[in-house]
């Protein structure tokens, strides 16, 4: 496993912009964003290894040191209206997928990045007020090179993107200052475009209980699902909630 290097992370990138700290272990990259003062217009935490790695709604997010991308972003801009899990997901496809030969990295609503119908990234999104500031955390987690894999979750081992895993954090970090400075006015044709279960049925979960299920046609500007209900065939959006899919993990 090569360690992560500075220099290369920051190919591209003006080191005025950004500061940057690596660590070999942390509890959580998103809690050390919480931690940290902002004195750039953002401030990038990496960490070979976390022991309390967060995923959403509460849940762990498995962080072995064993060549995976753990990092979070932090800045004092506000995007109003703009879902930054989904915008997040959009800029790790487009930085993932000219790695690739065969296939497609696909999108799962929310927050979830899938690759051969399986779970290999995700995305948490954090506010924390800050003193008068309002800092915003974007966290990030794909698996590279897991040693232990699930029926539902996987990792992009077959492509030996741990190699490459300094660049891959680079197109990241590009993609996401070209977002920052003038938006992604398609992101959400882009975002249809990489899901990976547009126009299939899915049931809507709320605390763990089937709120509806229907036809998934996409989402909104704000990043709420749009469905065709089975039970009144209306169109119906919602903002919350988890998605299960047939034939899915």
């Amino acid at each position: 496993m090569n360690k992560l290097n500075k220099d290369k992370i920051l190919q591209k990138i003006s080191s005025k912009r950004i500061n940057i700290d690596l660590f070999e272990e942390i509890d959580s990259t998103n809690e050390e964003c919480k931690r940290i003062s902002i004195s750039k217009e953002m401030h990038l935490v990496i960490a070979e290894n976390q022991t309390q790695g967060k995923g959403r709604l509460g849940k762990v997010w498995s962080s072995p040191a064993s060549g995976n991308i753990y990092m979070s972003l932090a800045f004092k801009k506000s995007f109003i209206d703009i879902p930054l899990s989904l915008v997040a997901g959009v800029i790790c496809q487009k930085a993932i997928e000219p790695f690739l030969k065969e296939n497609r990295i696909g999108l799962k609503w929310p927050n979830d990045i899938i690759f051969l119908q399986k779970k290999v990234g995700g995305i948490l999104v954090e506010k924390e007020i800050m003193g008068k500031d309002e800092i915003t955390i974007i966290g990030i987690g794909i698996n590279l090179n897991h040693p232990k894999k699930e029926s539902w979750w996987s990792d992009l081992s077959q492509l030996n993107l741990s190699l490459d895993r300094d660049m891959l954090i680079n197109s990241i970090l590009v993609e996401f200052i070209r977002f920052y400075d003038d938006g992604l006015k398609t992101w959400v044709d882009d975002w249809e475009k990489a899901c990976m279960h547009i126009n299939s049925e899915i049931n809507i979960k709320h605390q763990d209980k089937i709120i509806d299920s229907g036809k998934f046609i996409g989402i909104n500007m704000k990043g709420g699902l749009k469905i065709i209900s089975n039970s009144s065939g209306q169109l119906k959006e919602y903002g919350y909630g988890e998605i299960s899919i047939e034939g899915v993990y």
